[in-house]
C-alpha cells in the first residue's frame, strides 16, 4: 500500500479509473477515517446521466433542493469600523448536546459569491444540525445582506476577518469545540487561516470541498473557452454586481465603472482585488492566496475533498507531494464530481457524497477527539483505495 513518490500519479489514475476515491494521507489518519468515516472507502458512482465535471457542476446548481433552515443573524463590528454578518443555527433542541455552552460548533465558509442560502450550505448545515451540533455561516464583507460600512471587501489571501469571527465565536462559547468547513474559495481562506495561525487557530479540525489549490492554475483552467462561457463570466458578473451594489462606499477607493466592466474573474481581480489589497499584480495575489504553498504550516487535522474532473480546480494542481509529507492532512480524490457537486442517484436533489462525508467527518472529530489527535501525530504516508 505504501507507494514510492514516482508511483503516486499511477496509483491515483488506477483508483480513479475504477471509481473508488483515492485517499492520500498518513496510515494512522487513514485508519481513523476508515473506522469513523466509512464513506471514504465506498465506490463513488455519479449520477449516470451526469458524468462530466462541467455537467455535474451545472446540473447541481439547478437541481439541488433547498432544505428549510431558520437562521438567527448577528452583525459584529470589526476594529476598522466594518461589520461581518453571521447566520446562526443554535440547535437548542439538540438531544445529543443539550448544554449550549459545550455544544460543538461548525463554522461554515461559502464559495466565491455564496452565502448561507446556497443549497450546498443548507444541506451541510442540515447534516451537522441533525447530529446535534450548532452551526454558524460566515459571510464575506458585502456579500451577505448587510450594508458595507467601509471600502473593504475580501480576498482569498486575507484571513483577518475569519480570525475575528473565530475569536468572537470562542468568546461566546469558550468551552465549545469548533470545526471550520470551507467550500471552494471558502476552503482557500480556511486553509490559509490554519496555515497562518497554526496551533493558535482555535479550531479542532478543518474540512474543505473543491478547493482550488493553485489559484493561478485554477484561473487558467477557468479561462478555457468552454469554462469561460459556462462559469467564469457568470461568477465575474456576480462579483461586479456586488461592487455596484456598494458603489457609494467603494467609489472612494476604486473606479467602480471600470471595475464592473470586467468580464472574467482575472479581470475583476486586476481591476479591484489587487488594488484594494495592495498587490502589484494578479500573479502576486494568486501566489499569496494559493493554499498549496502553505499547507505544510497547518497543524490541526484537515480532510479535503476534490474531484479529478473539477473545472475550477485542475487535478495537476493537487498538492500530492506535500500531503504525502504531512501527518495531519488527508486528501480524498474522486474520479468524478465536478465543482461542489458529487451528485449520486437518478434524481440527485438531496444529499450526496460530499454531504455524507462532511457529516461523518464532523461527527468523528467531535466524538473522537483524542483518537484523531493521536492519529495525526504519526508520519507514515500512503495512498489507499
Amino acid at each position: 500500500i505504501l507507494s514510492p513518490s514516482r508511483k503516486h500519479s499511477l496509483h491515483i489514475s488506477y483508483y480513479l479509473f475504477f471509481q473508488r476515491p483515492a485517499l492520500v494521507c498518513s496510515e494512522a489518519f487513514g485508519t481513523f477515517l476508515y473506522k469513523h468515516c466509512p464513506v471514504v472507502v465506498e465506490h463513488f458512482r455519479p449520477t449516470p446521466w451526469c458524468w462530466g465535471g462541467r455537467l455535474q457542476t451545472l446540473a447541481n446548481a439547478f437541481l439541488k433542493s433547498r432544505p428549510t433552515i431558520n437562521y438567527r443573524n448577528e452583525l459584529i463590528r470589526t476594529v476598522d469600523g466594518g461589520q461581518i454578518s453571521l447566520d446562526w443555527v443554535d440547535n437548542h433542541s439538540s438531544t445529543a448536546y443539550p448544554e449550549s455552552s459545550t455544544r460543538p460548533t461548525v463554522l461554515f465558509l461559502p464559495g466565491l459569491t455564496g452565502n448561507s442560502r446556497q443549497p450546498y450550505v443548507l444541506h451541510a448545515i442540515r447534516q451537522a444540525a441533525i447530529r446535534g451540533f450548532r452551526c454558524v455561516v460566515f459571510h464575506y464583507r458585502g456579500f451577505g445582506e448587510e450594508e458595507l460600512l467601509t471600502p473593504v471587501t475580501y480576498c482569498a489571501a486575507s484571513t483577518s476577518d475569519l480570525e475575528y469571527a473565530v475569536q468572537h465565536v470562542k468568546r461566546l462559547f469558550p468551552n465549545s469545540p469548533l470545526l471550520g468547513a470551507g467550500v471552494s474559495m471558502g476552503g482557500i481562506i480556511l486553509l490559509n487561516y490554519l496555515a497562518n495561525k497554526q496551533a493558535d487557530s482555535g479550531l479542532e479540525a478543518g474540512f474543505t470541498i473543491s478547493v482550488p489549490w493553485d489559484v493561478q492554475k485554477s484561473c487558467d483552467s477557468m479561462e478555457e473557452p468552454l469554462n469561460m462561457l459556462l462559469f467564469n463570466r457568470h461568477l465575474a458578473r456576480g462579483l461586479c454586481e456586488t461592487v455596484n451594489r456598494h458603489r457609494d462606499v467603494l467609489q472612494k477607493v476604486v473606479d467602480v465603472d471600470y471595475v464592473i466592466k470586467a468580464r472574467s474573474i482575472r479581470e475583476f481581480d486586476e481591476r479591484f482585488t489587487t488594488h484594494l489589497f495592495g498587490y502589484e499584480s494578479c500573479a502576486e495575489y494568486y501566489r499569496d492566496a494559493s493554499p498549496a504553498f502553505k499547507l505544510h504550516n497547518t497543524t490541526v487535522p484537515i480532510l479535503c475533498l476534490n474531484a479529478a474532473d473539477d473545472p475550477f480546480s485542475p487535478q495537476h494542481a493537487f498538492p500530492l507531494d506535500m500531503v504525502k509529507q504531512l501527518s495531519n492532512v488527508a486528501l480524498l480524490v474522486t474520479a468524478y464530481g465536478g465543482h461542489i457537486a458529487f451528485m449520486q442517484g437518478l434524481f440527485p436533489r438531496r444529499e450526496g457524497y460530499m454531504e455524507h462525508l462532511f457529516g461523518q467527518f464532523v461527527q468523528a472529530v467531535f466524538e473522537h477527539p483524542e483518537d484523531l489527535k493521536e492519529a495525526c501525530s504519526i508520519k507514515e504516508v500512503l495512498i489507499n483505495s
